[in-house]
């Protein structure tokens, strides 16, 4: 596989580029790896890079987004950090990866069994993490279909607190970066939230957050809903 060019990376829609990903996490389930030469693709780099996505991921081992979609050298910008919170540098980077350097598409991509939203069920202080899992209890409020057990021992209720923190942080990045809702508007770029399942290693794009020319996602809540619908009818 050809490394990124300027001038095939700007030939990528939003969309398309979204599709790319989902074919690179299509061959990572069936084990299958595009034929490329990362030493060519070292020296391809070298004087420049042109990735046409960055994801925003978390620092579980499990998570690397190189490895679940694919990609290789020069191909995505990748930014890690536990329950993949947004923060200022974190989206500072992001307006340089997209305005900047001219990445096409923004993906926020949360996990299965996740440590950190886990930690944040149970209203878990620790040192920095402190601060750290008070992102994410943004997400917890907002799950209101649990009355009981509201803690990481009931499974159900921690994926969708996960579901609901990538929604949050896809609406915060709109929210808190009017440089990149402005790209997003003019269809410049696509924002979309996902899920990485760590027992199959498939990625559940959430098509009902997609937004390319429009900054109008729907409401945490009722997009996590309509994920649960759409899975739910996926498995009939």
């Amino acid at each position: 596989m050809r490394t990124l060019t300027r001038e095939s990376r700007d030939a990528l829609s939003p969309a398309a580029v979204i599709d790319v990903l989902r074919k690179g996490n299509e061959r990572f389930q069936n084990n299958l790896k595009a034929n490329r030469n990362l030493l060519q693709q070292v020296n391809d780099t070298s004087d420049g890079q042109h990735p046409m996505a960055i994801v925003l991921s978390c620092i579980d081992s499990r998570t690397s987004a190189e490895l679940i979609f694919d990609q290789g050298l020069g191909d995505i910008f990748s930014v890690r950090v536990a329950g993949n919170v947004l923060n200022g540098d974190i989206l500072g980077s992001m307006e340089f990866a997209c305005k900047v350097a001219g990445a096409k598409a923004i993906v926020v991509l949360g996990h299965t069994r996740c440590g950190a939203v886990k930690g944040a069920c149970d209203g878990v202080e620790l040192g920095n993490l402190t601060g750290l899992l008070a992102k994410i209890r943004t997400a917890v409020d907002l799950e209101q279909i649990t009355s009981v057990d509201r803690t990481s021992k009931n499974s159900d209720f921690v994926e969708r607190v996960a579901q609901l923190n990538v929604v949050h942080v896809e609406q915060e990045i709109l929210d808190w970066s009017p440089l990149l809702a402005g790209m997003v508007r003019r269809g410049e770029l696509g924002i979309v939230s996902a899920m990485y399942d760590v027992e199959s290693g498939a990625v559940r794009f959430y098509d009902t957050t997609m937004l390319v020319g429009s900054t109008a996602l729907p409401d945490p809540a009722t997009a996590v809903l309509e994920m649960a619908e759409s899975a739910a009818g996926a498995h009939h």
